[in-house]
């Protein structure tokens, strides 16, 4: 989709911050994090909603989650994670994605992104 903001950064049209990629995910982190390490998980191909899912993407995508969570353990020391997926008026981009947002107790003040990527892409 030519005016989806997550196409666009998947071809590299807009810049990202990109943590990990492969043919069929681009993970990278979110413009306005909830919290340090907030990171956004894409399929390539333009997918809506979860509804469009087919079941392959979402275990690729659940394989996703799992392989990044020891890179962040070690990166940033989160006490845990919400995994979160908006739908409907929730959604802001129509192109699914799912919210991976390391928990920290207790609470931390966000840090300047450019130091949160430099910690999990060394």
């Amino acid at each position: 989709m030519n005016d989806c903001v997550f196409c666009k950064i998947i071809n590299n049209t807009i810049p990202s911050k990109t943590i990990y990629e492969d043919d069929c995910v681009k993970v990278f982190m979110d413009a306005n994090p909830d919290t340090n390490g907030h990171v956004l998980i894409v399929p390539k191909r333009h997918i809506v909603d979860f509804t469009e899912l087919d079941d392959e993407t979402v275990k690729h995508i659940n394989k996703i989650v799992k392989d990044l969570k020891p890179r962040f353990d070690e990166a940033l020391h989160p006490d845990g994670y919400r995994l979160v997926n908006n739908y409907g008026c929730y959604q802001l981009v129509k192109h699914y994605h799912l919210h991976m947002i390391p928990c920290y107790e207790p609470k931390q003040g966000l840090i300047d992104s450019d130091v949160i990527f430099a910690k999990l892409t060394k």
